[in-house]
């Protein structure tokens, strides 16, 4: 990362750095595409109504003042101010509200953008970060279908990237009315509360989420206690995760033979989760897995939970994050619920350059670099590098007519694999590959470059 990068969680890529956050976006869109989603891009700010109440993320808005309104901020309504996004999600809602005549639904999009939150920044966790996002979006109705296919196209996208260092990437899902008709179950009423503490269990901890659940919501020892037990079932398969769950409903006193309203709520969640797994393991085995402590932050969440983790890289935490939401989005009575993945790009990227050993072979994009024998001849070089561009191979021009060894020394510095010796007194022009050594004779409107050594890559040492 950039040196000059001193704003805690505002990261500055170096030149080579930037070449794996490019490889990145590129392999991203290239996935996102072949499955059929259309890119979009949204406004950076959204007013403070439509950002505020969803979840304790709202807590971390960044609010937007002009110079000469500092100080009287406090006079305007936080609802009525604008503030910086915090996720794509949000936006997009209003976005689809806004454009509902004119897309076609079912609505696939994806999204590549910069997203602002105050949170405290760590290893990895940033203040200002890319995230790329998936969603489709339903006018009325959404198949569940969708919460299958979209879990495995960004398994797909991930595995991608293992070229670049990435460890296997596994998603974990949760419904959250299987969790709410437990808690129910169990005679809990703060279901927002509770799902949100357990979403810190990674973080903190069994012994603190407990204790939060006792304090903040409302639990008994024994209902947090079971609260924990719920989320640490895990399961592979839906005859498994049924069985398991029944097992503990009955543990629990929920009766599990239709005459309890809360579990006919889990039960929703449960058929649902099921499938997902068993569809999933159908196309790609072992890539969705069911696990109940995964609960989401974030309010507008309402079915199907998403959290993504790394092989080998539990401090890391969940890389890909996402679920269903079938209120977020409303024009009157018409609702447009929608279900979404998104990747925290940023902290991947981070992950992949620190950790994993990704890096460019090398920074510039230019294949060729011309070189200039003398000022008076500059125009001659640049119109070699305007015919090479013609034909699609990138070049640049030596900034200065040194000597050839430090115009050589430049490319090298920058990883531009041959230097254009322009022809002089009658000659023809030459091309170096510094990178063998070899030099030979070449004509700009029909050299052409070793794809392998040109080719601007990202590899792992």
């Amino acid at each position: 990362m950039a040196k000059g990068a001193s704003l805690s969680g505002f990261p500055e890529w170096l030149p080579s750095e930037r070449v794996v956050e490019q490889r990145v976006i590129d392999t991203l869109r290239n996935v996102f595409e072949l499955n059929g989603f259309i890119g979009i891009e949204t406004r950076a700010v959204e007013q403070g109504s439509s950002l505020l109440k969803k979840g304790e993320t709202s807590k971390e808005i960044y609010l937007l003042s002009r110079l000469q309104e500092v100080g009287q901020e406090n006079d305007t309504p936080v609802e009525d101010r604008l503030g910086l996004h915090f996720d794509l999600t949000v936006p997009l809602s209003r976005y689809v509200v806004e454009n509902s005549g004119a897309l076609a639904f079912p609505f696939k999009r994806w999204q590549i953008q910069k997203v602002w939150r105050g949170e405290r920044p760590q290893e990895g966790r940033f203040r200002e970060f890319v995230q790329a996002d998936i969603d489709v979006v339903g006018n009325g109705e959404l198949p569940e279908h969708y919460e299958v296919e979209l879990p495995l196209v960004m398994v797909s996208a991930l595995e991608r990237l293992r070229e670049f260092g990435l460890p296997k990437a596994t998603v974990h899902a949760n419904n959250r009315k299987l969790s709410e008709g437990f808690y129910r179950g169990l005679g809990l009423t703060d279901v927002e509360g509770v799902l949100r503490e357990i979403d810190k269990l990674d973080k903190i901890g069994a012994d603190e989420v407990s204790k939060l659940l006792v304090e903040g919501c409302g639990a008994s020892e024994a209902q947090a206690k079971a609260c924990l037990e719920l989320a640490e079932l895990t399961a592979a398969n839906g005859t498994e995760l049924k069985e398991k769950f029944d097992a503990l409903c009955a543990a629990h006193g929920i009766a599990t033979d239709g005459s309890d309203e809360s579990y006919a709520l889990a039960k929703q969640g449960l058929d649902t989760l099921a499938m997902i797994v068993d569809e999933a393991a159908r196309i790609r085995p072992g890539s969705v897995i069911a696990d109940l402590k995964i609960a989401r932050g974030l309010d507008y969440y309402t079915g199907s939970v998403y959290e993504t983790f790394l092989d080998g890289a539990a401090s890391l935490g969940s890389i890909c994050s996402g679920g269903r939401y079938d209120n977020l989005a409303s024009q009157g009575n018409r609702k447009y619920p929608g279900v979404g993945l998104s990747i925290g790009l940023s902290r991947l990227v981070s992950y992949m350059l620190h950790t994993a050993g990704a890096h460019a072979n090398r920074v510039s994009p230019a294949a060729v670099l011309v070189a200039v024998w003398n000022e008076d001849e500059r125009a001659a070089s640049n119109l070699i590098a305007s015919e090479l561009r013609a034909r699609g191979i990138a070049a640049d021009v030596a900034p200065t007519a040194a000597k050839l060894g430090k115009q050589i020394k430049y490319a090298d510095k920058l990883g531009i694999p041959y230097v254009w010796f322009p022809g002089q007194e009658g000659a023809g022009d030459e091309v170096k590959n510094i990178v063998s050594g070899d030099q030979t004779p070449a004509d700009a409107r029909s050299w052409e470059p070793d794809t392998v050594v040109a080719r601007q890559t990202v590899v792992v040492e």
